[in-house]
């Protein structure tokens, strides 16, 4: 054969694959320590102006919250390009909003691929307002009264990932530049999906960032951390956060509530009990709050009322009263609004505040025990698009 007319393939299996080009590091969620650090380790900032720049930024992005660096007015140009070659300061994208008729504002954020948690902000509670936030993707609880129970854990949220919640509320409500009175958003209840002592790092740093007094400086007594009793880390959340306590309790017994709350199984009543009455700072300033959600004909009984008034005796306590909020295929209803205020006198009587708990944003199943993110399915506002074509 003519060498002319010989034909070659070239075989670029084994080339090497181009190198993978790595995101910039968002700022808008790490430590002060953190934000020091990384200026530091990435050459962006020399070490002996590295606190000093720090500072900075800590204030542009949480007190002003902005959410770039062309902003941050009081940095040369010069820097603010080289910070904008290294890291962004961003939001995650909001892939749904809604509002409820009244008011309850709640947001399905995805903050990486499969990666969806709900935040929920419950206008006139608290002192003005309060940001239910999520502190896991899923849960691993499966208490049968909560919706986000029937959501499998995808994984814990970042320190980073737990204060975008904040700021994406904050820039909803324009509540920028950090107002010290007057605010909208004035508390803050670890109340949303999953359990934060199973996150337990991830939820003290955020709690570190969203109270410093330089940035959205909320106190932390208006900080509240709900858990179902994951024991071993109620000494560490108070040491570590000063934040208040509350219980997902709703039995009074091990039988019901290893029913209803399958961890009480791990931590049972007895020993739950002596967590809660060594937590760090308890006292009648800084009282314990039980939730207790009534279930109609499982344990809102007078005898239950009873129960609980013995099983709480001691205690600088209050109970909030939750009328179970409804989702698709639960297996409960909400008990009678006779039967809860019956329940109710009878703690008051003992002495225990026990206000009734206004169900909010269930329309958009916002309300307590109602989360649940849209990871595993089509998402909700593309499925009610699907369900409005079809029915056309």
């Amino acid at each position: 054969m003519d060498d002319a007319a010989q034909t070659f393939t070239l075989d670029l299996s084994h080339r090497p694959a181009s190198p993978a080009v790595a995101p910039l590091r968002n700022l808008a969620g790490l430590t002060r320590a953190e934000l020091t650090a990384v200026l530091v380790e990435t050459g962006a900032v020399p070490a002996d102006k590295a606190r000093m720049r720090a500072s900075q930024l800590w204030r542009w992005i949480h007190h002003f919250g902005v959410a770039g660096f062309d902003r941050m007015t009081d940095i040369s140009k010069e820097m603010r390009t080289t910070l904008a070659e290294h890291f962004v300061v961003a939001r995650p994208e909001i892939v749904e909003r809604q509002v409820s008729r009244d008011g309850t504002r709640k947001w399905l954020l995805r903050f990486a691929p499969g990666i969806e948690a709900e935040t929920v902000y419950i206008p006139d509670v608290g002192r003005a307002g309060a940001l239910c936030v999520s502190s896991q993707v899923g849960c691993t609880l499966n208490c049968t009264f909560c919706h986000t129970g029937t959501q499998a854990l995808v994984r814990n949220l970042t320190a980073a990932e737990i204060v975008a919640q904040v700021q994406v509320a904050r820039d909803d409500l324009e509540e920028w530049p950090s107002p010290r009175e007057e605010r909208r958003l004035s508390n803050i209840v670890f109340m949303g999906m999953g359990e934060p002592l199973y996150n337990l790092d991830n939820v003290a740093a955020a709690i570190d960032i969203v109270s410093d007094n330089e940035g959205i400086a909320l106190s932390r007594r208006r900080i509240t951390v709900s858990t179902s009793g994951v024991v071993p880390e109620l000494i560490p959340l108070g040491d570590r956060t000063q934040a208040m306590l509350a219980i997902s309790l709703h039995a009074t017994n091990d039988a019901l509530r290893d029913e209803l709350v399958p961890l009480n199984k791990k931590y049972p009543l007895d020993h739950l009990m002596a967590g809660i009455r060594a937590y760090p700072g308890l006292s009648n300033a800084r009282r314990v709050t039980f939730e207790y959600v009534m279930l109609k004909g499982i344990n809102d009984s007078p005898a239950e009322a009873r129960a609980l008034v013995k099983l709480i005796q001691g205690l600088p306590a209050k109970v909030n009263l939750i009328p179970f909020n409804p989702w698709p295929g639960s297996p409960y209803q909400c008990s009678d609004w006779g039967t809860i205020e019956t329940f109710a006198a009878i703690l008051n009587r003992a002495g225990y505040a026990s206000p009734i708990r206004t169900p909010r944003g269930r329309d958009i199943l916002a309300a307590c025990g109602q989360l649940k993110s849209e990871s595993e399915k089509v998402r909700a506002s593309a499925r009610r698009a699907l369900e409005t074509e079809t029915a056309d």
